[in-house]
Protein backbone atom coordinates (compact mmCIF):
# COMPACT_ATOMS: atom_id res chain seq x y z
CA UNK A 1 0.00 0.00 0.00
CA UNK A 2 1.09 3.26 -0.87
CA UNK A 3 -0.05 6.50 0.44
CA UNK A 4 1.21 10.12 -0.77
CA UNK A 5 0.40 12.83 1.85
CA UNK A 6 0.71 16.61 0.69
CA UNK A 7 -1.25 19.73 1.97
CA UNK A 8 -3.49 21.72 0.22
CA UNK A 9 -2.98 25.81 -0.09
CA UNK A 10 -6.69 25.73 2.16
CA UNK A 11 -4.75 24.07 5.14
CA UNK A 12 -1.46 25.59 5.10
CA UNK A 13 -3.50 28.83 5.00
CA UNK A 14 -5.36 27.13 8.43
CA UNK A 15 -2.07 26.66 9.42
CA UNK A 16 -1.33 29.75 9.45
CA UNK A 17 -4.16 31.32 10.77
CA UNK A 18 -4.18 29.22 13.91
CA UNK A 19 -0.56 30.52 14.45
CA UNK A 20 -1.47 34.09 13.83
CA UNK A 21 -4.43 33.73 16.76
CA UNK A 22 -1.77 31.93 18.96
CA UNK A 23 0.54 34.92 18.60
CA UNK A 24 -2.24 37.17 19.18
CA UNK A 25 -3.72 35.69 22.12
CA UNK A 26 -0.48 35.24 24.13
CA UNK A 27 -0.19 38.86 23.19
CA UNK A 28 -2.97 40.04 24.12
CA UNK A 29 -2.99 38.26 27.57
CA UNK A 30 0.11 39.52 28.71
CA UNK A 31 -0.48 43.09 28.00
CA UNK A 32 -3.76 42.47 29.77
CA UNK A 33 -1.68 40.92 32.62
CA UNK A 34 0.63 43.70 32.76
CA UNK A 35 -1.89 46.51 33.40
CA UNK A 36 -3.73 44.31 36.09
CA UNK A 37 -0.56 43.84 37.76
CA UNK A 38 0.18 47.95 37.06
CA UNK A 39 -3.47 48.68 38.84
CA UNK A 40 -3.10 46.10 41.63
CA UNK A 41 0.07 47.49 42.82
CA UNK A 42 -1.05 51.02 42.49
CA UNK A 43 -4.06 50.25 44.57
CA UNK A 44 -1.59 48.79 47.40
CA UNK A 45 0.48 51.55 47.01
CA UNK A 46 -2.35 54.33 47.76
CA UNK A 47 -4.70 51.76 50.19
CA UNK A 48 -1.25 51.48 52.35
CA UNK A 49 -1.99 55.61 52.62
CA UNK A 50 2.08 55.83 50.54
CA UNK A 51 0.02 58.61 47.80
CA UNK A 52 -0.65 58.48 44.62
CA UNK A 53 2.53 60.19 43.49
CA UNK A 54 4.18 57.07 44.27
CA UNK A 55 1.51 55.16 42.84
CA UNK A 56 2.05 56.17 39.81
CA UNK A 57 6.22 55.64 39.72
CA UNK A 58 4.62 51.81 38.83
CA UNK A 59 4.79 51.41 35.17
CA UNK A 60 4.13 48.67 32.61
CA UNK A 61 5.28 47.69 29.05
CA UNK A 62 4.39 44.53 26.72
CA UNK A 63 7.48 43.11 24.58
CA UNK A 64 8.13 42.74 21.65
CA UNK A 65 6.24 46.47 20.81
CA UNK A 66 4.45 46.21 17.74
CA UNK A 67 3.92 43.14 17.02
CA UNK A 68 2.01 39.97 18.25
CA UNK A 69 4.53 36.96 19.29
CA UNK A 70 4.21 33.79 21.05
CA UNK A 71 7.37 34.89 23.01
CA UNK A 72 5.26 38.13 24.17
CA UNK A 73 6.38 39.49 27.90
CA UNK A 74 5.02 42.14 29.93
CA UNK A 75 7.41 43.88 32.51
CA UNK A 76 5.75 46.17 35.72
CA UNK A 77 8.21 48.20 37.57
CA UNK A 78 8.57 51.35 39.74
CA UNK A 79 10.30 54.60 39.16
CA UNK A 80 11.39 54.65 42.61
CA UNK A 81 12.43 51.15 42.89
CA UNK A 82 14.16 51.66 46.35
CA UNK A 83 11.17 53.51 48.14
CA UNK A 84 8.83 51.30 46.90
CA UNK A 85 11.42 47.82 48.07
CA UNK A 86 11.76 48.93 51.23
CA UNK A 87 8.13 49.89 52.17
CA UNK A 88 7.52 46.09 50.69
CA UNK A 89 10.21 44.37 52.58
CA UNK A 90 10.22 46.35 55.81
CA UNK A 91 14.14 46.81 56.46
CA UNK A 92 15.83 47.45 59.11
CA UNK A 93 17.48 51.27 58.78
CA UNK A 94 20.92 51.59 60.68
CA UNK A 95 23.07 55.21 60.44
CA UNK A 96 25.81 54.77 57.65
CA UNK A 97 28.43 56.04 60.06
CA UNK A 98 27.30 53.93 62.79
CA UNK A 99 26.04 56.55 65.60
CA UNK A 100 22.60 57.86 65.17
CA UNK A 101 19.67 58.39 63.02
CA UNK A 102 17.95 61.50 62.83
CA UNK A 103 14.39 61.91 63.26
CA UNK A 104 12.49 65.38 62.03
CA UNK A 105 9.96 66.39 64.66
CA UNK A 106 7.27 68.71 63.72
CA UNK A 107 9.46 71.42 65.01
CA UNK A 108 11.91 71.15 62.75
CA UNK A 109 10.07 72.20 59.73
CA UNK A 110 11.41 71.17 56.47
CA UNK A 111 14.40 72.05 53.87
CA UNK A 112 13.93 74.19 51.08
CA UNK A 113 12.46 72.45 48.37
CA UNK A 114 10.05 70.73 50.84
CA UNK A 115 12.67 67.85 51.18
CA UNK A 116 13.59 65.99 54.36
CA UNK A 117 15.62 68.17 56.88
CA UNK A 118 18.73 67.03 59.09
CA UNK A 119 20.05 68.81 61.47
CA UNK A 120 23.32 70.41 59.87
CA UNK A 121 20.56 71.40 57.27
CA UNK A 122 18.29 72.81 60.33
CA UNK A 123 21.54 74.96 62.17
CA UNK A 124 22.61 76.40 58.94
CA UNK A 125 19.07 77.47 58.19
CA UNK A 126 18.29 78.94 61.22
CA UNK A 127 21.72 80.03 62.51
CA UNK A 128 21.38 78.21 65.68
CA UNK A 129 23.83 74.98 67.09
CA UNK A 130 21.60 71.86 68.58
CA UNK A 131 21.81 70.68 71.45
CA UNK A 132 22.46 66.98 72.29
CA UNK A 133 20.08 65.48 75.67
CA UNK A 134 20.70 61.90 75.93
CA UNK A 135 17.82 60.15 77.27
CA UNK A 136 18.77 56.07 79.16
CA UNK A 137 15.02 55.52 78.32
CA UNK A 138 13.70 56.32 74.85
CA UNK A 139 15.21 58.46 71.78
CA UNK A 140 17.55 60.98 72.73
CA UNK A 141 17.09 64.18 71.76
CA UNK A 142 18.30 67.23 69.57
CA UNK A 143 16.94 70.18 71.09
CA UNK A 144 17.29 74.45 70.58
CA UNK A 145 17.38 76.76 73.13
CA UNK A 146 15.69 80.08 73.35
CA UNK A 147 13.54 79.58 70.27
CA UNK A 148 10.19 80.55 69.71
CA UNK A 149 6.84 77.94 68.50
CA UNK A 150 4.96 79.76 65.20
CA UNK A 151 1.68 79.03 64.42
CA UNK A 152 2.46 76.01 62.43
CA UNK A 153 4.39 74.64 65.64
CA UNK A 154 7.47 74.80 64.06
CA UNK A 155 10.65 76.34 65.41
CA UNK A 156 12.06 79.38 64.73
CA UNK A 157 14.42 82.21 65.79
CA UNK A 158 13.15 84.14 68.41
CA UNK A 159 13.68 88.16 68.57
CA UNK A 160 12.46 88.66 71.91
CA UNK A 161 14.84 90.58 74.35
CA UNK A 162 13.38 89.93 77.13
CA UNK A 163 13.13 85.63 76.89
CA UNK A 164 9.29 86.31 76.31
CA UNK A 165 7.97 83.64 74.67
CA UNK A 166 11.02 81.89 74.65
CA UNK A 167 10.95 77.85 74.82
CA UNK A 168 13.23 75.01 74.53
CA UNK A 169 12.33 72.55 71.98
CA UNK A 170 13.05 69.17 70.92
CA UNK A 171 13.78 69.08 66.90
CA UNK A 172 15.02 65.70 66.10
CA UNK A 173 14.53 62.30 67.50
CA UNK A 174 18.05 60.60 67.47
CA UNK A 175 17.72 56.52 67.98
CA UNK A 176 20.41 53.97 66.88
CA UNK A 177 17.74 51.86 64.35
CA UNK A 178 14.54 51.97 62.98
CA UNK A 179 12.13 49.05 61.48
CA UNK A 180 10.41 49.87 58.45
CA UNK A 181 6.82 48.41 59.00
CA UNK A 182 6.19 46.02 55.62
CA UNK A 183 3.41 47.78 54.22
CA UNK A 184 3.04 46.57 50.81
CA UNK A 185 2.97 42.60 49.46
CA UNK A 186 3.77 43.05 45.90
CA UNK A 187 4.42 39.06 45.15
CA UNK A 188 1.01 38.32 46.57
CA UNK A 189 -0.14 40.24 43.04
CA UNK A 190 2.54 39.17 41.30
CA UNK A 191 1.22 35.73 42.10
CA UNK A 192 -1.99 35.91 41.38
CA UNK A 193 -1.49 37.76 37.66
CA UNK A 194 0.46 34.86 37.02
CA UNK A 195 -1.70 32.13 37.93
CA UNK A 196 -4.62 33.94 35.87
CA UNK A 197 -2.33 33.87 32.03
CA UNK A 198 -2.71 30.61 30.81
CA UNK A 199 -6.62 30.60 31.36
CA UNK A 200 -6.54 34.01 30.08
CA UNK A 201 -4.03 32.96 26.91
CA UNK A 202 -6.98 30.20 26.10
CA UNK A 203 -10.17 32.11 26.75
CA UNK A 204 -8.49 35.09 24.01
CA UNK A 205 -7.06 32.01 21.61
CA UNK A 206 -11.03 30.85 21.60
CA UNK A 207 -12.13 34.48 21.03
CA UNK A 208 -10.22 35.00 18.47
CA UNK A 209 -10.87 32.18 16.49
CA UNK A 210 -14.66 33.01 17.18
CA UNK A 211 -13.81 36.42 15.69
CA UNK A 212 -12.15 35.04 13.10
Amino acid sequence: MKLNVSFTPDLIALMRAEVAAGQKAVSITMAQAGTSLKSAWRAQITGAGLGQRLANTIRSLTYPKGRNSLDAAALVWSNAPVIIGAHDTGPLIRSSNGFWLAIPLPAAGKALGGKRITPAMWEKKNGLRLRFVYRSRGPSLLVADAVRLNTRGQAAVSKSKTGKGQVTAPIFLLVRQVKMPKRLDLARDAERALAAIPGSIVRNWVNGQIGH
